[in-house]
């Protein structure tokens, strides 16, 4: 029990490097899953498109909704935004950094997986293939539209038996694998570059508020982490002096079947940590004033109150 206590404070306390770590491996678990896929472009008109398009954003939508799900502070932001002005006030600049920060971590596996698509090609050849301009290509002269828009749907199943002998196949396949990889490489450095900017031109702007607003979001959620702690100690203590009160109550019950009594001191552990909370209508009382009202960030205020 120990141990798992350890583990869990040590996630508590680095909770920052944990995120890091979870989105590396969101990045890698979309390359292994890309790598695992069986591509198979269905070779129709239309249907390329909506296929290739579909395999090269739809799971980066769905691995920016698991980013999003487990980073823990995309809650705590949406309750810092949503929560009652109280007596503490909000600030905009803080919810902004948190909002910052979560976006820049949930959009690392999306564009990982868009980009391994792009340099792979795959995709954007089902996607796009349909869309070459026939005339660049020889081997489709001396064809209707008709016939030259389903041979270049076909384009990307090099099995099919109309493009087996189609000697400008591989020639659209190429043309559009240079395409999708320039892309892909180009939107690589371009984040480069976007990274190597922020990075460089950080300390040309307002230092002292991007600190402020960096303490601020870590006092937010290490405050709620141990305003969940304080309420599970407390809910332990309440529910065990009210299974307390009970079994004194069924003192004669508990006597006729010969079971031992808690001794009269057992009991009182925890006492102060109540604070006085003896029903349920209190409990609730004080968790909507922490909702409604939360404290000013003022430890001299709290103390004279």
């Amino acid at each position: 029990m120990d141990r798992f206590r350890t583990i869990f404070q040590y996630f508590q306390s680095n909770s920052e490097s944990v995120m890091n770590g979870i989105c590396g491996l969101l990045a890698l678990a979309s390359i292994k899953m890309y790598t695992c896929f069986d591509f198979s472009c269905p070779c129709l008109p239309w249907y390329n498109t909506v296929y290739g398009l579909g395999i090269m954003f739809i799971p980066p939508i769905a691995l920016f909704l698991c980013g999003l799900i487990l980073n823990r502070q995309s809650l705590v932001m949406l309750e810092e935004w949503r929560r009652p002005q109280g007596h503490r006030k909000k600030d905009l600049a803080v919810i902004r950094y948190m909002c910052s920060s979560i976006m820049q971590r949930a959009m690392i596996a999306p564009v990982v997986w868009i980009i391994v698509t792009l340099l792979d090609g795959k995709c954007l050849t089902c996607a796009f293939s349909s869309s070459v301009d026939p005339e660049k290509f020889v081997g489709f002269a001396n064809t209707s539209l008709a016939q030259v828009r389903q041979l270049l749907a076909k384009v990307p199943c090099k099995d099919d038996e109309l493009m087996r002998n189609n000697t400008s196949r591989k020639a659209v396949t190429r043309y559009l694998r240079c395409w999708s990889q320039a892309l892909g490489w180009s939107i690589l450095l371009i984040l480069i570059i976007a990274a190597f900017l922020v990075r460089w031109l950080r300390p040309c702007f307002n230092q002292a508020a991007l600190l402020q607003a960096r303490h601020w979001s870590n006092y937010i959620d290490i405050e709620q982490k141990i305003f969940e702690e304080t309420c599970c100690e407390h809910s332990r203590l309440f529910a065990h002096k009210c299974i307390l009160h009970f079994f004194k109550s069924m003192r004669e019950e508990i006597k006729l079947h010969s079971f031992s009594l808690p001794e009269a001191g057992e009991g009182a552990e925890g006492e102060d940590l109540l604070r006085g909370i003896t029903d349920q209508d209190q409990v609730n009382k004080l968790l909507k004033m922490w909702y409604y009202e939360k404290p000013p960030l003022d430890v001299c205020q709290v103390t004279q109150r």
